[in-house]
């Protein structure tokens, strides 16, 4: 069993993603913490690479930058690093790449935010696990971290840059 990552709640009874199906039209701050406890119970169970998008998912939801949960939970980043940098032989793919993908090819409703949160998780996981390589297939022009901070400026949460470099200078 894994130890529990000290940046996500545990919520005290099994969750399935039909828990998560109830909030598919508001994914806002219920969403946010639900998808959070159930990232903590994927991890928990040895299913760190389902942990991690579950974990995702929160980082996506529409939540207001004054919404209770944020002050308990802030926006996941530091989650996504001490996942990543954790030993495990159960993470399947490279998280590098999952990021690179999912910013370069994120689409529809809030599609800013979600990009440059992607980049964002990126920019943690190459320096968290800086031996990962990113696709050579995948032609993308990557950011620098001053790219990544005037996208989550522009289109983030009140405070979200300060989250994320908090994260990325630990």
């Amino acid at each position: 069993m894994n130890q529990p990552c000290p940046f996500l709640p545990s919520c005290g009874r099994p969750l399935s993603w039909r828990d998560l199906a109830e909030f598919r039209e508001d994914g806002g701050a219920e969403l946010y913490l639900l998808c959070l406890e159930y990232g903590q119970q994927l991890w928990l169970d040895g299913l760190p690479a389902r942990a991690l998008l579950a974990v995702d998912r929160a980082l996506y939801c529409d939540v207001a930058a004054t919404a209770e949960v944020l002050q308990a939970y802030p926006l996941p980043y530091a989650a996504i690093r001490w996942l990543v940098s954790q030993p495990s032989d159960a993470f399947t793919g490279n998280a590098r790449v999952h990021y690179q993908h999912l910013a370069d090819r994120v689409r529809g409703e809030r599609a800013d935010i979600k990009k440059w949160r992607a980049w964002a998780a990126w920019a943690l996981v190459r320096q968290a696990c800086p031996e990962l390589p990113n696709d050579p297939k995948h032609r993308v022009q990557e950011p620098t971290h001053a790219e990544i901070c005037a996208g989550l400026a522009a289109h983030g949460i009140a405070g979200e840059n300060a989250v994320w470099q908090a994260c990325l200078s630990e």
